[in-house]
């Protein structure tokens, strides 16, 4: 049983939330509260496996919940995933450097969100593909290189491939569908790229995969570096 705590300050959308969230079985609510404050109290009580959490909130906002919740040792494991109306760059930016596992607006369909849930809970981080393609459009729009540019020339051909797969926004079922091997194969891929790239998380990945060069505006296949 994934067990979430919501955290969104109209109750009207909690409870929407919350049916879509149990809608199959294998999730279950274990707390709501209004405001960030009362969030991170909450997390701190239930331990859930993931926090849905809105950004604009009375008292304290998404993002600062968020990042109070990642700094917090005891409560390693726990994955924020960012559910709001919202759509502008910075707070993705900021929600990606504050530590979320990922970013969905809240016309996300259905089933996406209970596969969203289930993939923070398994340790994934994930944006969804219109949050990518903002990201996409923003880094393009103002490319700097990274800071250590030769880490990419560490990595193996189909290292890059991966990299730039996720730079697209795929999903390791996608990554593996593109690339003719298995999710768990993907998924080994992108365990090395966090392992030898400065990327906390697969957020992470995107935003190197943009400043490095690897991927352009406009690219849909990538030159194998």
């Amino acid at each position: 049983m994934i067990r979430v705590v919501l955290v969104d300050d109209q109750e009207l959308v909690r409870t929407g939330l919350r049916m879509l969230a149990e809608h199959d079985g294998d999730v279950q609510v274990v707390a709501e509260v209004d405001n960030g404050i009362a969030g991170v109290s909450a997390v701190r009580r239930h331990r859930p496996d993931v926090v849905l959490m809105d950004i604009r909130m009375p008292q304290q906002d998404g993002i600062a919940a968020t990042r109070a919740i990642v700094a917090d040792p005891a409560l390693d494991g726990v994955g924020v995933l960012i559910l709001t109306t919202f759509d502008d760059e910075e707070d993705v930016f900021a929600a990606i450097r504050a530590g979320a596992a990922g970013y969905l607006l809240k016309d996300v369909a259905p089933d996406d969100l209970r596969r969203a849930v289930r993939a923070v809970a398994a340790g994934d981080s994930l944006l969804s593909p219109a949050i990518t393609r903002q990201v996409m459009g923003a880094l393009s729009a103002h490319p700097r290189a990274v800071s250590r540019p030769e880490l990419l020339e560490s990595l193996t051909g189909r290292e890059r491939e991966v990299l730039f797969r996720i730079g697209l926004g795929e999903s390791n079922d996608e990554i593996g569908a593109s690339l003719h091997i298995s999710p768990a194969t993907a998924r080994t891929y992108v365990s090395r790229l966090l392992t030898k790239l400065p990327a906390r998380d697969r957020s992470h990945l995107v935003i190197l995969c943009y400043e490095s060069g690897l991927i352009r505006p406009g690219s849909t296949e990538s030159d194998g570096g």
